[in-house]
């Protein structure tokens, strides 16, 4: 019993860098709101939540650039 949980911990232990490393690779695009300029942008990141007046805009994350600058400029909060 325990030589069996001994062998799934290490193929956990080896498989799960893949995984992570697989997330990295993704392209991810979010529109952000800073709510002092009441303007919207693109990032690469999701901003840190101790940023004061910038959130994300949307919980959508976009695939390419071109379609979070599409959105960013429909997104309701970015236009008022």
């Amino acid at each position: 019993m325990t030589r069996s949980l001994l062998y799934a911990a290490l193929l956990l232990a080896l498989t799960l860098p893949g995984f992570a490393q697989m997330d990295r690779t993704t392209p991810a695009f979010y529109v952000v709101l800073n709510s002092l300029t009441r303007t919207c942008t693109v990032a690469d990141k999701v901003p840190r939540t101790d940023t004061p007046n910038v959130t994300v805009a949307s919980d959508t994350v976009y695939k390419t650039r071109e379609e979070a600058e599409v959105a960013a400029k429909t997104l309701t909060p970015c236009i008022q």
